[in-house]
């Protein structure tokens, strides 16, 4: 994926309103290894201390990012509160 020039902040309630393409956001083994290892730890930070993550991820209209606690990971989505659902393929980044 190309640069990001403008990255919406929204809130994860609005993330089920959202239209997701099948498209991987990542072009590489290790970029792809490294959001995995990301969600994971993003996952026990949810888990364990009650710690919020940035998502930074793609939309078929473009970049947002929501501040959320992990609930799960599948091998193909994030799992969020109230059973919102992120595609995993579409994750750019998690911080």
């Amino acid at each position: 994926m190309g640069t990001i020039d403008h990255i919406m902040h929204i809130e994860k309630e609005q993330i089920k309103h959202l239209h997701f393409p099948k498209q991987e956001v990542l072009d590489t083994k290790r970029s792809k290894r490294d959001r995995y290892r990301k969600l994971l730890r993003g996952l026990s930070l949810g888990n364990l201390e009650h710690l919020k993550v940035k998502i930074v991820f793609a939309d078929d209209e473009g970049t947002k990012e929501v501040e959320t606690t992990i609930w799960g990971i599948t091998d193909k989505s994030v799992i969020l509160k109230q059973s919102t659902i992120i595609p995993l393929e579409r994750i750019i980044s998690i911080s």
